[in-house]
């Protein structure tokens, strides 16, 4: 008798919850524990894809309530979290930029100065997003490319990409996204995390770049050469080479009106993100601003955004935010990372306790907020490496950036989850692709941190 698979994900899912309910957790409260059980339920949910993603957000809203755990009010305070608001503002600027044309035009562009083979398109995906985060949010880094990636792949001759029927495709939306996380690192204001790390820890800022950027290029380069292993390219190159893009580009002509807008809309908005130290804007608001103009320029209309900006995305990840809310503050994520902590006994080696509080951060990572993680894991950093003297950065350095491996799941960040919702790649190829990615992170780290940063650590 065949089982239907997804009847199946749901009820293991249930077991699953209960089990947790059934094992002791002494000095953890009832929601506490039901947080914890809530976890293991939505991670076996969305892994399995029983529902669409965004319907098991649904469920946890409904859920938080329901066992006690968090009123619906605080629970819906994810869908307030800051981070949606960025990822709208850069639904709203990616299309703009493919509206426009300047999507199709820079694609060219760039295709024509670094070649038409599709590993070297990966590389161009990958250091763009890499390159741009370490300056700006993420989220808004892969927006941006993400219109110029939908334009090489059918360059590539690749078709019904969105059926998730080609490995290229996948590499490139994964490169961008991975890229976007992995540039991150090499300055104190490329991550969340990152700055947490730098409020606790006081590094100059020119000290976290002396071992960041190093470590940025070399998971960069990891990121291109795993995502090739992983997924094979089906693809030989552009159908017609140069001259497809010769001939394309001398089509195009000179830049319209609308393209020259956007243009400079767009680098309006990436000087507000890389000024936010002088101004006093957060990158939130920046978003906001840029999409704002696109709309009063007559760039897009409102219909634009309705059709084209994945609104179940945005459900999707604001009940896995409420969620990572509910963990935080249940004291369940608390009551977790101590009881790990606790097993390290007396007096463990830096080495052990750097590794051990990395690892909890990459697990927490990829169902909660890497700020709100930041917020719990960085202090208790600071306090081990004063109390064993060492510098104050040896321990929360490597959990920041821990912090922001959330290579894994759809739900560990915006642009793995914008990865994931164009449909070229499933739940299961992402961790196909993110596990490898993230043991690669944790030992680049550790090697990086304990060779070439160790004298810029305070």
């Amino acid at each position: 008798m065949n089982i239907n698979k997804k009847a199946m994900g749901f009820v293991v899912a249930i077991l699953a919850f209960i089990a947790i309910m059934l094992i002791p957790m002494h000095g953890l409260s009832y929601p506490g524990r039901a947080a914890i059980a809530l976890l293991v339920f939505a991670i076996v949910m969305w892994g399995t894809e029983t529902v669409p993603l965004p319907v098991t957000s649904i469920m946890i809203m409904f859920l938080l309530p329901l066992l006690g755990i968090e009123s619906f009010t605080n629970a819906a305070v994810g869908f307030a979290n800051p981070i949606i608001f960025l990822m709208i503002g850069g639904f709203i600027l990616a299309e703009a930029i493919r509206k426009s044309g300047l999507a199709k035009r820079f694609t060219y562009f760039l295709l024509s100065k670094l070649g038409t083979s599709p590993s070297m398109s990966l590389f161009a995906a990958i250091f763009s997003t890499g390159l741009l985060s370490a300056w700006i949010e993420n989220v808004v880094a892969f927006a941006m490319l993400l219109p110029i990636i939908k334009e090489i792949i059918p360059l590539m001759g690749v078709k019904d990409a969105e059926k998730g029927n080609s490995n290229f495709a996948k590499a490139m939306v994964l490169g961008a996204s991975y890229g976007s996380l992995a540039g991150g690192f090499g300055t104190e204001i490329g991550t969340a995390p990152n700055l947490m790390a730098a409020a606790y820890t006081h590094l100059p800022f020119a000290n976290w770049m002396v071992f960041g950027f190093p470590l940025a290029i070399i998971l960069l380069l990891a990121i291109w050469k795993t995502l090739q292993w992983v997924f094979p390219p089906e693809v030989e190159g552009i159908i017609g080479g140069k001259e497809t893009l010769t001939n394309t580009l001398s089509k195009l002509g000179s830049m319209s009106k609308t393209e020259k807008i956007t243009a400079v809309i767009l680098f309006f908005t990436i000087g507000l993100w890389v000024t936010t130290g002088f101004t006093g804007l957060d990158s939130y608001s920046v978003a906001l601003i840029g999409a704002a103009l696109y709309f009063i320029t007559g760039v897009i209309d409102w219909k634009d955004a309705q059709k084209n900006i994945d609104w179940g995305l945005i459900i999707f990840f604001g009940g896995a935010l409420a969620l990572g809310a509910a963990l935080l503050n249940s004291g369940a994520a608390t009551y977790l990372i101590q009881d790990v902590l606790g097993m390290l006994g007396g007096n463990p080696a830096t080495l052990v306790i750097m590794l051990v509080l990395m690892i909890i951060a990459v697990i927490f990572t990829q169902v909660m907020s890497n700020i709100a993680l930041a917020a719990i894991l960085v202090p208790i950093a600071v306090t081990l490496a004063s109390a064993q003297g060492q510098p104050i950065g040896i321990y929360a350095v490597p959990v920041a950036i821990a912090c922001s491996l959330s290579y894994m799941f759809p739900m560990a960040d915006p642009t793995v989850a914008m990865a994931y919702g164009t449909g070229y790649v499933n739940v299961k190829e992402i961790f196909k692709a993110g596990l490898p990615m993230v043991i690669i992170g944790i030992i680049v780290s550790i090697a990086v941190i304990l060779t070439i940063g160790i004298p810029f650590l305070g």
